[in-house]
């Protein structure tokens, strides 16, 4: 049967049911009256502060803008697999609410993803990929999750919420066809690359990729560059920021996370070389006790013996 047809037991609950609305939806006339009006009262009042102003220089008024956070997330293949980098920095407007947050999420034993944008969609949405990818293992006899499979769930759901879902996602994994990265816009769109960068801080990034990357890359040497590039996202980005978070996920299908691999803002070290002067130490025993008195409480207080205990419902 088309998905455009009816069956009959339906068309007779459509009849049966008159509170069906029909016609024009209306639901949103009060939202829509409030943003022309925001912007109308705006206009005006620029007009009014600026009488030289036409109507083709005045401002057009204040809309509601889309909240903006902060990140800098990269990853990149090299010889024998892929390497993803994230700070660790969760931002609240202009204030720092979280100093170590992860931004490196499972996907797959042989896929994961960092996530930029609102903490919220990228946990959420990579949760909810994972646990499909988990579904579908189970439907196919456990065969190993593709790379392209979690960016196709990834990016149809983000394209169907149509940017709603505030989640740039840079996804990385190795599967049968070799290591893949890609980046996935947050209305759907993505590209598979070498190497990529999101997030407020990605330009900075960039620039360390664009100057030192090269194909068949070591281990080693990769992973140095995607500290680099997230360093470069640290210090010239302030929506960036605290320590760099590392994974790697090699073609025989091991996996490292390295939380914390590099703590450029650590303050332990430096707070150990201070020498405070013993001075400042107070033993006991310093100030002179002149006096002592105990005070018994009224009524001789509360004792174990004036509780009553009660046996739990189970």
């Amino acid at each position: 049967m088309s998905e455009f047809t009816s069956s009959p037991g339906q068309e007779a609950m459509m009849n049966s049911n008159t509170n069906i609305p029909s016609g024009f939806s209306f639901e949103n006339y009060h939202r829509n009256a409030m943003l022309e009006s925001m912007a109308k009262n705006n206009q005006s009042h620029n007009s009014a502060n600026d009488p030289s102003a036409d109507a083709t220089t005045a401002n057009p008024g204040y809309l509601p803008q889309a909240t903006k956070t902060g990140t800098t997330i990269v990853g990149m293949t090299y010889k024998n697999g892929v390497v993803l980098g994230a700070d660790t920095r969760a931002t609240a407007g202009s204030e720092v609410a979280d100093k170590n947050c992860e931004k490196i999420h499972y996907i797959a034993p042989n896929i994961y993803c960092c996530g930029a944008g609102t903490a919220a969609d990228t946990e959420k949405t990579t949760e909810l990929i994972s646990s499909q990818l988990e579904l579908l293992r189970m439907n196919t006899g456990g065969s190993q999750s593709r790379v392209v499979t979690a960016c196709t769930m990834l990016k149809r759901m983000l394209f169907q919420y149509q940017g709603y879902v505030s989640a740039a996602l840079v996804l990385g994994g190795c599967d049968v066809n070799g290591p893949h990265v890609y980046q996935i816009y947050p209305h759907g769109s993505t590209g598979k690359l070498p190497y990529t960068t999101m997030g407020s801080g990605s330009l900075a990034a960039m620039s360390v990729f664009e100057t030192d990357w090269r194909e068949d890359m070591t281990e080693e040497e990769a992973t140095a560059l995607v500290k680099r590039a997230i360093l470069a996202g640290v210090f010239n980005d302030l929506g960036s920021g605290s320590n760099v978070d590392t994974c790697v996920i090699r073609m025989d299908g091991s996996m490292t996370m390295d939380r914390g691999a590099v703590k450029p803002n650590e303050v332990k070290d430096l707070r150990d070389k201070i020498k405070r002067s013993e001075m400042l130490t107070m033993p006991r025993g310093v100030t002179a006790t002149l006096s002592t008195e105990f005070v018994k409480a009224k009524k001789g207080g509360v004792t174990l013996a004036d509780v009553t205990v009660t046996p739990m419902e189970t």
